[in-house]
């Protein structure tokens, strides 16, 4: 398990150039939804793609930052029920490093289901039951509305994290040099 809270400058770096790609397509490439203050974020897709090469503290912290930003340029003010469940999302998107073997070149269907059972619990737990109870506990919101909020959230993030987040994946395990390739003449 401590494989998966090492710091070092490899996730320091990917880190701050995870959270600046994610403020931007936090604010600039999402599709409104039809219901209020919901959108489909390609941000999901990113922060899951760097959480399953750099582990849970990277994928969390640019989550949380990349959010905390994009609100405080667009709304003056983070939304801080949702800020953290985007954390608590990158971190649990990090539980796929070191599940799969995308450094070592192969990102297969066994790879693929992994990362997508784990990040489908991280958009569950994140929107499902952190955003909504942290609406209700700092800003008294009715808890119909962020129910019905975080449900959407977590379906259009899901589907975000396993498109984009799957199809990075795939592209950058083509990148490396599958482990065994090369041989000695």
């Amino acid at each position: 398990m401590n494989e998966y809270f090492k710091v070092n400058t490899r996730t320091i770096v990917a880190t701050g150039i995870g959270a600046a790609i994610f403020t931007l397509l936090f604010m600039y490439v999402k599709v409104p939804s039809p219901i209020p203050e919901t959108s489909f974020q390609t941000a999901y897709g990113l922060s899951a793609f760097f959480a399953a090469l750099f582990g849970p503290i990277a994928g969390g912290l640019i989550a949380f930052i990349g959010h905390a930003l994009s609100d405080g340029i667009q709304y003056g003010s983070p939304w801080w029920s949702w800020v953290i469940a985007s954390g608590v999302s990158g971190v649990v998107f990090g539980f796929s490093f070191k599940r799969t073997n995308v450094e070592e070149g192969e990102f297969g269907m066994k790879d693929i289901v992994t990362f997508n059972v784990i990040q489908l619990i991280g958009n569950a737990v994140a929107w499902v039951v952190v955003a909504p109870v942290l609406d209700i506990l700092i800003y008294q919101e009715p808890a119909n509305l962020v129910f019905t909020q975080g449900i959407t959230a977590a379906i259009m993030n899901s589907i975000s994290a396993g498109v984009i987040g799957t199809l990075l994946l795939i592209a950058y395990a083509a990148t490396r040099t599958k482990k065994g390739s090369l041989s000695k003449r």
